[in-house]
């Protein structure tokens, strides 16, 4: 059977981090307002990212760290979760990317340093599907209910529908697709950004769930699926609420990690919820958020 949650990580340390605008176009999250310099966001980044890494090692998960090669600029190759994702038959996806500045991220080494620690299996390669722009941007798009084989995304320029389905199919799992808004809307960019699935909890953002068909059905499985929602504003979706990654240390207990900022936002009751669920690891990193605009 699929564990729910992982107690081990792989992370990629920036080498040149930065704003994309290629990339705005389609992510309200981010921004480039401010007075740092390039050098000076890379640097804040590289703090940031090196203090999470320690602090979810500290916690008891495993996390392996692939540097990024210096020689083509990736402003965003510190989310690696949107070109690759890893399945529980070893199995190696590889998503079609909407930014053509994001494809150079695609890097053979990191599938080698996961084969120098565990049993790498086919390699599903969806990328030539972007001649057709056709995107799927891993788990960013996917939010994977791996206990229970459901996979939902938001369908958005970045995720699109009949590929979604064609995933789901190949591997198994029950497709639930959905339109979320942000609170002007615009089509929000990530699932993972709205939405964070726990074991026995989900982190929902359900206001910008506006068909009244779509958000009672994934009430529904929630339920049948033994998922407490705790529902999110949009201010607290803004603040990265919604972009929370359940794992496990090496006891197995269940550690939520998130930004400072998404647990600043939460409401004591929201908080007491889930600490009665799991553990909470708050990392501050907000040079990546404002920047990057994605979080945990």
């Amino acid at each position: 059977m699929s564990r729910e949650t992982t107690n081990r990580i792989l992370m990629v340390r920036p080498a040149a981090f930065g704003y994309n605008p290629e990339t705005a176009a389609s992510n309200a999250f981010q921004s480039n307002d401010g007075d740092l310099s390039a050098d000076e966001i890379q640097q804040r980044a590289l703090a940031e990212f090196d203090n999470m890494v320690a602090r979810m090692r500290n916690a008891g998960v495993t996390v392996h760290v692939f540097d990024d090669a210096p020689d083509y600029p990736k402003p965003d190759a510190i989310f690696p979760n949107n070109w690759f994702s890893t399945h529980d038959t070893g199995a190696v996806v590889w998503y079609p990317l909407l930014g053509p500045t994001r494809r150079a991220e695609r890097q053979e080494g990191v599938v080698d340093l996961l084969s120098e620690h565990y049993q790498v299996g086919e390699r599903f390669d969806l990328t030539h599907l972007e001649e057709k722009e056709m995107f799927l941007e891993g788990t960013g798009s996917i939010i994977f209910d791996r206990k229970n084989r459901i996979a939902y995304a938001c369908i958005s320029p970045r995720t699109h529908q009949e590929l979604f389905h064609k995933f789901c199919r190949r591997y198994n799992f029950e497709p639930v697709s959905f339109t979320a808004v942000d609170a002007n809307g615009q089509q929000i960019y990530h699932t993972n950004v709205m939405m964070a699935l726990g074991r026995d909890f989900v982190v929902i953002c359900l206001d910008s769930i506006r068909n009244r068909h779509e958000r009672l059905r994934l009430e529904e499985i929630f339920e049948r699926t033994g998922k407490e929602i705790v529902d999110i504003s949009f201010e607290q979706m803004n603040r990265f609420a919604g972009n929370m990654l359940q794992v496990h240390n090496a006891d197995g207990d269940p550690i939520l990690i998130l930004s400072q900022a998404a647990f600043d936002s939460l409401r004591p009751e929201q908080i007491s919820r889930l600490e009665a669920k799991t553990h909470l690891l708050p990392v501050a990193i907000p040079t990546i958020e404002h920047y990057g605009g994605g979080s945990a």
